[in-house]
């Protein structure tokens, strides 16, 4: 007996329908009489509708099953569908390539925007603004060459970092500058250290403990014998 395996079988061209659906739109083909032949297609447009049912309430759910019909037929089938028949083109256009653009950023850290604003710096006529918009982004700069290196930049290093990324355009007031402080503030939490506690805290754990071994001395456990000693 010959073994019919999956790998020994053709390509499905919709797995999710399986091979039985397969086979049935392949007998479909063989059907002269085009009245049955349109009759039998009906009906395995309905079995295929109940494998999805919860797909019906979906818009043209209809028309994608029978475009599914086609497509698993290999375009082959002739039979009177109520849609357009779809064509092998139409379904195998290679959609159109997207340009992106290839901009090369200097400072990664600094991000592409910094180095846009930086570059249309020069054209601009009001030079208080420029000054204000250098001062802030320097700030920005500092504060994210932090995050990025975990240590505060020097100062120079900002000034020479704006005057590559602008072209040589700004002219930079470096003692301004130098003034500068990044708004990025590390948090450290104040633990006192060992044998700095307050002088009332630890008056209070001295009166504690002699107090607990001044109860201990004289109030004996309740588990022997005790005589009196006028008695013996």
């Amino acid at each position: 007996m010959r073994k019919n395996y999956n790998y020994t079988r053709r390509k499905l061209y919709l797995p999710e329908y399986g091979r039985h659906i397969q086979e049935m739109i392949d007998s479909l083909s063989r059907i002269e009489d085009r009245r049955e032949r349109n009759r039998q297609a009906r009906a395995v447009i309905a079995v295929m509708g109940n494998l999805f049912p919860l797909l019906r309430d979906t818009a043209d759910y209809t028309h994608k099953l029978w475009d599914h019909l086609f497509i698993m037929s290999d375009f082959q089938l002739d039979v009177d569908s109520p849609y357009p028949r779809p064509s092998r083109e139409e379904l195998t256009v290679a959609p159109k390539r997207m340009p992106y653009t290839q901009s090369r950023i200097v400072h990664k850290h600094y991000g592409k925007y910094v180095e846009q604003m930086l570059r249309k710096l020069p054209g601009v006529q009001d030079p208080r603004a420029v000054a204000r918009t250098v001062d802030q982004l320097a700030r920005y700069m500092r504060t994210k060459s932090y995050e990025y290196n975990q240590e505060h930049p020097n100062n120079e290093v900002i000034v020479k970092d704006i005057k590559l990324m602008s072209g040589g355009g700004i002219e930079i007031d470096e003692a301004a500058i130098n003034n500068l402080r990044s708004d990025y503030k590390q948090h450290f939490s104040a633990r006192p250290q060992k044998g700095q506690q307050k002088g009332p805290q630890r008056m209070q754990k001295r009166q504690q403990k002699n107090h607990a071994q001044y109860n201990n001395r004289n109030h004996p456990k309740n588990n022997g014998n005790h005589r009196n000693p006028q008695k013996q």
